[in-house]
């Protein structure tokens, strides 16, 4: 039931069309999906499609029509990306205002090069400041960067609990913005949640690296933070992330078509709930109206693994 003195969360789901569902990201919609629910909140729908030359034609619609062959139905319109230009735009002329941006001309490349600290699991090469005093003579402008603390910034995670990172030696100063115009992800996914009132974020471990610089970046911009929540990854054989090519989940394949209760079912208890067995069979709407009720976050498992399916159970 959800505490009174509170209001309902607003959830989200954010797939990029850039290839089908696979597993990984169908357990992280149904977590996603029930945290609201079970709170008597909305669920919205976003799709991230501001990677134009990444995208797959045809792949939002197939998302879509894979959420709503699990009973994943989200509340509203549903909203993009590539809407959100013009606002991106205020905010970055926000953060301008800070006096904390500033223009940088190093490639990826010349970052990787001059990182004394090895490479981090996710997208944020280190970056050594060359550019915080000026761009060398002549150099073009790759990217607009936002100039971090010496100090750590702190979240609470509604599974994993406090986490705390020190900007400046994790990422360094990190690009809100590209050479081309574009706005880069950290700044984005802000402004994206802001625009839409989301207050709850459940989305995978290997996004939580990026979470301290949202959060940095919401404090400049005086936007209240969502409370988030990380959960473990679902892995093929050997603990590899999934790519986009495995454990594939597709309305268009149709390769669990007639079987999505099953994998529903496992689902759930990957994310460590505890499905009656009389629910074998049932259809989706019927499994996710029982776990909608009985959701325990507390159950949710320490670490990721391959996602079991059992036909017969």
């Amino acid at each position: 039931m959800p505490d009174e003195t509170t209001k309902p969360p607003v959830g989200r789901f954010a797939p990029s069309p850039t290839g089908a569902l696979h597993t990984g990201s169908l357990a992280t919609a149904v977590a996603s999906w029930l945290m609201a629910r079970s709170a008597g909140g909305r669920w919205l729908l976003r799709i991230d499609d501001l990677d134009v030359p990444r995208q797959v034609p045809g792949m939002a619609d197939d998302i879509m029509e894979t959420l709503e062959l699990f009973g994943l139905y989200w509340d509203g319109e549903i909203s993009w990306q590539s809407s959100n230009r013009e606002a991106y735009q205020h905010y970055f002329s926000e953060l301008l205002a800070t006096g904390l941006v500033y223009p940088c001309g190093c490639s990826r490349r010349e970052i990787a090069q001059a990182a004394s600290a090895p490479h981090p699991d996710d997208d944020c090469l280190p970056y050594p400041g060359t550019c915080r005093d000026g761009m060398r003579e002549g150099a073009t402008v790759r990217s607009w960067r936002l100039r971090v603390p010496p100090e750590q910034v702190c979240f609470h995670d509604l599974h994993k609990g406090m986490i705390c990172q020190h900007l400046g030696e994790r990422c360094g100063d990190f690009a809100v913005r590209r050479g081309d115009g574009e706005i880069a992800y950290q700044l984005a996914v802000v402004v994206d949640d802001h625009l839409t009132g989301v207050t709850q974020v459940v989305r995978g471990e290997d996004l939580l690296p990026s979470t301290p610089r949202q959060v940095y970046i919401q404090g400049l911009l005086g936007l209240e933070s969502p409370a988030y929540c990380h959960i473990p990854l679902v892995t093929g054989p050997g603990g590899a992330k999934l790519s986009k090519r495995d454990n594939l989940v597709s309305h268009h394949l149709g390769s669990w078509r007639g079987k999505e209760g099953t994998l529903l079912l496992g689902v759930l208890r990957f994310l460590g709930q505890e499905p009656p067995r009389d629910l074998v069979g049932a259809p989706c709407d019927e499994i996710l109206r029982w776990a909608a009720g009985c959701f325990d976050i507390t159950r949710l498992p320490v670490a990721g693994g391959e996602l079991v399916v059992s036909p017969g159970s």
